[in-house]
């Protein structure tokens, strides 16, 4: 096993904490299906949010899917003039038999614009 970065992103529709938790929870339980991660491989993660995103913690959300032994480091966004609004980014490091070329980053929603290169 190495260890690699899986990148992730999902907008949404307004900030509230129900949305907030859904859309993270949605996410990163996405990311770690697609590339067969356990919580037991994931080293941390790390999550953004834009600034107009104040309702709730996205880390605190990723708790709720068990991850209470990873840590989770929240952060802001940079504030660039055009840049996608209501937007919740995940960087996780784990463990993984899969290559860079073989790992699937997981953009959704209104996100799919930020890597359409990597985007289904």
């Amino acid at each position: 096993m190495r260890l690699v970065g899986l990148r992730g992103a999902i907008t949404c529709a307004a900030d509230t904490k129900e949305e907030i938790e859904a859309k993270t929870q949605r996410m990163v339980k996405e990311l770690l299906a697609r590339n067969e991660v356990e919580p037991d491989d994931i080293v941390s993660m790390i999550f953004t949010a834009t600034d107009d995103l104040t309702a709730h913690f996205p880390a605190t959300a990723a708790r709720g899917l068990g991850l209470d032994q990873v840590p989770l480091l929240g952060a802001r966004e940079l504030a660039v003039e055009g840049g996608l609004p209501r937007c919740i980014r995940v960087l996780v490091h784990c463990y993984s038999d899969k290559s860079r070329d073989e790992v699937q980053h997981v953009y959704l929603e209104e996100a799919r614009v930020l890597r359409g290169d990597l985007s289904e």
